[in-house]
C-alpha cells in the first residue's frame, strides 16, 4: 500500500507521478520484486509527511506498475494504471511501509434499457461539459469515454471532471457502478449548471466592455458575479447614498443629491460624464452643511487672548467684545462683516487669527491681492473641463465647519477686466441678507454662509467699490506711536525674533535706549514691519557671534553700540534743530502706509508773473497752489507786497522727494504760507507743520487723516502743529501721548496761520472791529513740553 497526496487515482486511469517518501520508495520496490500490483489510497491531509493508518482514506483504487525511473535526486518516477477500487481492511506496517488487507467490489453491470439510457445521459452530458469547460480538448476526451462498460464509463469520466480531491474520493467509494453512474450524472449537471452560469456572466460582461479595459472587465465581473448569487451590489453608490442621507443638507439641496447620484449609478464607470458627476457629488458631502464648532462666548477669556495677541487697538478690541456680548444675549444672530484699513504692518491679518482663537472657531484665509476673475468667487460651471467651486466654497471645505472666522485679506486689491469684477461678486457674499442663499457656479445650490464671521482687510478705501463699502463696518487701524511701538517690540518683536534665530534671554538682551534709536534712526513707518526685520538683523549678527565664540557668548544691544550691527542711521532724529528758512514749510500728508511729513519750497524769481509747480504735483494740489496765489494777492497790502507785485516776478513751488506722485487739497495753508514767507522775505518756523485746506477768502477747511498725520509730525520731532478748527472734534480720536506732548493750533483763518508760523512780524492787518480782530486770534491748546524727544 502506498498513500499518496493531491489526487485520487480511479480504475482504468493512467497516472504518472513522482515517489519521494522513503516509505513509499520502500513498498513500490517491494511491489516491482513481487506482482507489480500496489494499492493507491489518498491522505485526508496533504500536508502531513509521515501519515499512518488514521491519516488515509480506506478506499484507494488497486493499481499496476507499468513503467518506473529513477531520477537524479534519488526520487522515482513511476507511471500506475489502475485497476479496480477495493477497501482495506486492515493495514499493517511492515519493514517502513504499508501492507493492506483490501476488499474488492462487484463491477459488472448487465446493461438493462434504464442503463443504457443511463450511460446515453451521461455521455451526453459529458460531450456538454467537455465543450463548456475550455481547458478540455473535445476530440481527445470525447475518445476516451467511448466505453461500452458502465463502470468504465464512469470511472473514465469521473478522473477527467475538474472537482476537489473530497469530491473525487466520494466518488471513488461508490462501489456500485449504477449508483456511481448516476452520482457521475448529478455531478455532470451542476458542474454545466456553474458552467453555463460563468459564461453568461462572462456574456453580460463582454457586452459592456471596451477593449483593453481590463480592470472595468474584472469589476464587471465581480458584480455579475454578486448578482447571480443574489447578494445584491452593496458598493460605493450605497456608501455614497448613506454620505448624502447623514450630511444634514437641506431638502432641495438633498434631493438634487440623489437624483444625481442616480444618473451615476446609471453610467458606465469609465466615462467621462461619471467622473463629472462622481467629483460633483464628493464636492457637496465635502461642504460642511451642519457641523459647527463649538463657539467660545466667554468676553473675559476674548478680551484676555486680544490682549495677549495685540497691544493698543482699543477700539478694534471694544468692537470684537461688542460682538461676542450680543451672540450671548441673541440665540441666531446674523453673521458680521467688518473691515480692518490701515496702513501694512499694524496687525491687520493677525487681528483675525486671534479672532479666531478667541472665539473657538475655525480660521481660513482667502488672499484677493491681483484676483481678476469674477469664477475665483464664484467658480466654474460644471460643463467646462476642469470646472472647480469658487475660492468661498473652497474655503468653507477646508474649514470643516459652517461658521469659521473667514478672512478676506487685501480686499482693496482687486481688479476687474474681461473675465468680470470679482468685487461685484463679493456683493453677495458680504451681504448679511442676502448670504443666506450664496449660489457657487459649480455646485448650483444655495449654502448659508450667514454664520460666517466675514473680516476683510485694505490699505485704503477708495479703491473698494462704493456698494462694497456700504456692506461692511469700516474700522480703522492706525499707525502705532512711538511709546506704543517701543512696548510691541518689548512684548512681542524681541522674543519672536530671538526664538527665531535660536537665541537664549541670556545670549542678547535689548535696552529701551536701543530700541528706541532703532525706531527712530533705523525705521519711518506707521506698522513694526521694517522694525521687526531690524530686530532680526541684529539676532542674526549676534547669533553668528555665538556660534563663532561660543554658547556663553553674551550682548546687550544698547545705543551707543547698535550702529555696529545696523550700520549709520538711514533717518535723521530730528528736524527741530535745523534752521529756519525763507520759503521752507514743514507741511504733513497721508499715504496708503500711514502719515508723513512734507516738505513744500517756494522761490521768487525774476519775471513776467508766471507760477510754476513741481515734484509730481496733481491736479488738486495744483489748483491747491493757485488758491493759495489768489489769497495772497488779496492780501497783498496788509502783506506789505505791492499791489502788482504778481506781475514782475515768476514763482516756483517744488515738493521734493519728485520721484513720487502727490495729490490733495490738504498742502493749502502749507503752500500759501510758503508763498507768503518767500515774498515777504520772512521765515517759516522749522519745529511746527501745518496741515489744511484754504479758500480763495483764506478759510481754513477741515481735513482727514489727522492722526496719521500727527504721528509723522512726532516721529519726525515736530511737537508744534497748525490744524482746522473744524477738526477740533477728532481729538477724541487721538492717543493720549500725542494730546499731552503736542502743541496743536486750531484755525478758522489763513492770517492766523501766518501769525504762528512766521517768525517775523506782519505788518498790522486794518482791521476796523474788535470782533474782526478776534476772529484772526489763534485758538491754541497749550500742553506741556514733550518728554519723548529729549
Amino acid at each position: 500500500m502506498m498513500p499518496i497526496r493531491d489526487m485520487v487515482i480511479f480504475p482504468h486511469m493512467m497516472t504518472p507521478f513522482v515517489v519521494g517518501r522513503e516509505s513509499s520508495v520502500r513498498a513500490l520496490e517491494e511491489a516491482l520484486t513481487g506482482d507489480r500490483k500496489i494499492f493507491l489510497a489518498t491522505q485526508h491531509d496533504a500536508s502531513v509527511d509521515e501519515p499512518n493508518a488514521d491519516d488515509i482514506y480506506d478506499t484507494g483504487t488497486i493499481g499496476n506498475i507499468v513503467q518506473s525511473v529513477k531520477m537524479p535526486d534519488g526520487n522515482i518516477k513511476v507511471l500506475v494504471e489502475g485497476m479496480e477500487r477495493a477497501r482495506a481492511t486492515e493495514v499493517n506496517d511492515v519493514d517502513g511501509f504499508f501492507v493492506a488487507t483490501v476488499r474488492t467490489g462487484r463491477t459488472h453491470l448487465e446493461l438493462t434499457p434504464q442503463v443504457e439510457q443511463l450511460m446515453q445521459r451521461v455521455h451526453s452530458l459529458f460531450e456538454q461539459y467537455v465543450k463548456l469547460q475550455q481547458s478540455l480538448n473535445y476530440e481527445t476526451m470525447a475518445a476516451s469515454v467511448l466505453a461500452d462498460e458502465p463502470a468504465k464509463l464512469a470511472d473514465t469520466i469521473a478522473a477527467n471532471l475538474q472537482l476537489s480531491i473530497e469530491e473525487k474520493q466520494q466518488l471513488l467509494e461508490v462501489f456500485d457502478p449504477e449508483t456511481r453512474l448516476a452520482r457521475v450524472a448529478d455531478v455532470l449537471d451542476l458542474a454545466i449548471e456553474k458552467l453555463n452560469m460563468d459564461r453568461t456572466i462572462q456574456s453580460r460582461v463582454k457586452r459592456q466592455m471596451e477593449k483593453a479595459q481590463k480592470e472595468y472587465y474584472l469589476n464587471e465581473k465581480i458584480k455579475a458575479i454578486q448578482k447571480e448569487l443574489g447578494r445584491g451590489e452593496k458598493s460605493e453608490f450605497d456608501e455614497l447614498k448613506k454620505k448624502i442621507e447623514t450630511a444634514g443638507m437641506p431638502k432641495d439641496v438633498l434631493d438634487k443629491s440623489l437624483l444625481e447620484l442616480k444618473k451615476l449609478e446609471a453610467m458606465p464607470p469609465m466615462s467621462a460624464e461619471s467622473t463629472v458627476s462622481r467629483n460633483y457629488l464628493d464636492w457637496l458631502l465635502a461642504v460642511p452643511w451642519k457641523k459647527k464648532s463649538k463657539e467660545i462666548r466667554s468676553i473675559e477669556h476674548a478680551e484676555k487672548i486680544l490682549n495677549e495677541d495685540h497691544y493698543g487697538l482699543e477700539k478694534i478690541k471694544e468692537r470684537i467684545l461688542e460682538f461676542l456680548a450680543v451672540r450671548q444675549l441673541v440665540k441666531n444672530p446674523k453673521g458680521s462683516i467688518l473691515c480692518f484699513v490701515g496702513p501694512p504692518g499694524v496687525g491687520k491679518t493677525s487681528l483675525g487669527m486671534s479672532i479666531a482663537k478667541a472665539t473657538g472657531r475655525k480660521f481660513v484665509r482667502m488672499s484677493l491681492g491681483g484676483v481678476r476673475d469674477e469664477a475665483e468667487i464664484r467658480g466654474h460651471r460644471r460643463t467646462y473641463i476642469g470646472a472647480l467651486p469658487g475660492q468661498i466654497i473652497q474655503s468653507m471645505k477646508k474649514a470643516g465647519t459652517k461658521n469659521p472666522v473667514f478672512m478676506l485679506d487685501e480686499i482693496d486689491k482687486m481688479a476687474s477686466d474681461f473675465r468680470g469684477d470679482p468685487a461685484s461678486a463679493l456683493l453677495e457674499v458680504l451681504d448679511p441678507e442676502q448670504n443666506t442663499s450664496f449660489q457657487d457656479h459649480y455646485l448650483d445650490v444655495e449654502y448659508d454662509l450667514s454664520q460666517v464671521l466675514f473680516v476683510a482687510t485694505a490699505n485704503v478705501l477708495h479703491t473698494i467699490p462704493g456698494p462694497l463699502q456700504d456692506r461692511m463696518e469700516i474700522l480703522r487701524l492706525h499707525g502705532y506711536t512711538e511709546v506704543e511701538k517701543l512696548e510691541i517690540a518689548k512684548q512681542y518683536l524681541v522674543k519672536k525674533q530671538r526664538e527665531g534665530t535660536g537665541l537664549t534671554e541670556a545670549q542678547i538682551v535689548f535696552e529701551d535706549a536701543a530700541l528706541q534709536q532703532l525706531i527712530r534712526g533705523y525705521t519711518r513707518e506707521a506698522g513694526v514691519r521694517n522694525l521687526e526685520r531690524e530686530i532680526g538683523n541684529v539676532c542674526r549678527k549676534v547669533a553668528r557671534r555665538v556660534v563663532k565664540n561660543g554658547s556663553k557668548h553674551e550682548e546687550t544691544i544698547t545705543a551707543d553700540n547698535l550702529n555696529e550691527f545696523l550700520g549709520v542711521a538711514k533717518f535723521r532724529d530730528s528736524q527741530v534743530h535745523e534752521k529756519s528758512e525763507v520759503g521752507l514749510v514743514t507741511g504733513l500728508a497721508w499715504t496708503e502706509v500711514g502719515g508723513t511729513i512734507l516738505q513744500t519750497e517756494v522761490q521768487v524769481l525774476d519775471g513776467k508773473g508766471k507760477m510754476t509747480a513741481t515734484g509730481q504735483l496733481g491736479e488738486v494740489m495744483q489748483e491747491s497752489a493757485q488758491a493759495a496765489l489768489s489769497y495772497i494777492r488779496s492780501r497783498a497790502q496788509q502783506l506789505g507786497l505791492a499791489k502788482d507785485f504778481y506781475r514782475n516776478v515768476d514763482i516756483h513751488v517744488h515738493v521734493p522727494e519728485g520721484a513720487i506722485p502727490k495729490d490733495g487739497p490738504s498742502a493749502g495753508i502749507t503752500l500759501a504760507t510758503g508763498l507768503a514767507s518767500a515774498l515777504t522775505k520772512i521765515k517759516v518756523r522749522r519745529d511746527i507743520a501745518m496741515t489744511g485746506e484754504i479758500t480763495l477768502r483764506g478759510k481754513v477747511l477741515p481735513i482727514g487723516g489727522l492722526k496719521e498725520k500727527l504721528l509723522a509730525a512726532h516721529r519726525a520731532g515736530i511737537f508744534e502743529a497748525i490744524l482746522p478748527e473744524e477738526n477740533r472734534k477728532d481729538l477724541a480720536d487721538l492717543p493720549e501721548l500725542l494730546k499731552s506732548s503736542m502743541k496743536l493750533h486750531f484755525v478758522e483763518q489763513m492770517d492766523e496761520v501766518l501769525k504762528i508760523a512766521l517768525e517775523g512780524k506782519l505788518p498790522e492787518l486794518k482791521e476796523e472791529t474788535p470782533e474782526a480782530l478776534a476772529a484772526v486770534m489763534p485758538k491754541t491748546l497749550e500742553a506741556p513740553q514733550p518728554v519723548a524727544h529729549q
